[in-house]
């Protein structure tokens, strides 16, 4: 059985891949240097933490749970105390793809993020339906991608990764450039900030007069067959000639012409990785 340090293990996402993990065919070494940490951990799981140092120099894979500003520093002090053929599992891209991992030829990276569970999907509980992160009752997707490494690291890491965001319906394989494509520039810079524009717009209808769960009923009702026409989910669907004047005649006041290009440009995700690791 593969021996697996757990770094972060009593953060609330640590948590809960701890949890996943303990279930499932692994030796885990939880590590957490906080002491509210080693406490949340234990009440929650039941498991005691290990000293870094020995969980460290034992495992063949190092999971990090800890905050995407501090993977790069974390990795550097701890890299030098794995051995040889282990790999390291980072939750998310921003690090790597800023180039701040340590170098250490010997040794597998491998990044892996949540989809989240798919809004247009249907759910078979209420508990699945109100899971909206995942992880817990909804099945979701996952990206993954061998940053460095032997081929057949990846579905070891893979299979790692499912566990870690259990239940999980599909795995695509990604490059470490696609996960920084879809974040944080397709899911935050766009997705994101499209969401708190929907809200501040609803929030102006309500201010004009509509009721408020009127606006909230009208918007998220019609955002679904919007999203399964646009993503070809619903193609007897069409938008009214109504809408399609609409939409034409709303690009140019919301949008500045060149702004696919300019958020999608790879030198300003670059940039926006760097500041998110910066803090």
């Amino acid at each position: 059985m593969l021996n697996i340090a757990l770094l972060g293990a009593g953060g609330k996402m640590g948590v809960r891949i701890a949890r996943n993990l303990n279930s499932a065919s692994y030796v885990l070494a939880p590590i957490e240097v906080t002491e509210a940490g080693q406490t949340r951990l234990k009440e929650e799981t039941g498991l005691d933490c290990v000293a870094a140092d020995t969980a460290l120099s034992n495992a063949d894979v190092v999971v990090m749970a800890v905050p995407d500003s501090k993977i790069g520093t974390i990795a550097h002090g701890f890299v030098d105390r794995l051995k040889s053929g282990a790999a390291v599992i980072v939750l998310d891209a921003a690090a790597p793809f800023a180039g701040l991992l340590p170098v250490r030829d010997d040794i597998t990276f491998f990044c892996t993020h949540p989809c989240h569970p798919h809004i247009l999907e249907a759910h078979q509980t209420i508990e699945a339906q109100q899971d909206y992160f995942g992880g817990i009752a909804a099945p979701q997707g996952i990206v993954c991608a061998l940053i460095q490494g032997p081929e057949k690291d990846y579905k070891i890491c893979e299979d790692i990764a499912k566990v870690i965001y259990a239940p999980v319906s599909r795995s695509h394989r990604c490059s470490l450039e696609n996960i920084a494509v879809l974040e944080p520039a397709l899911s935050e810079t766009i997705g994101a900030t499209m969401a708190m524009a929907l809200r501040q717009a609803t929030d102006r209808a309500i201010s004009m007069g509509v009721p408020e769960a009127a606006a909230h009923d009208f918007i998220l009702g019609h955002l679904k067959i919007e999203l399964a026409i646009a993503f070809g989910i619903f193609p007897e669907g069409r938008f009214s000639d109504g809408a399609l004047m609409a939409i034409d005649k709303a690009q140019s006041v919301v949008f500045q012409p060149d702004w696919l290009d300019k958020v999608f440009d790879l030198a300003a995700i670059k940039k926006s990785v760097t500041e998110i690791c910066d803090g």
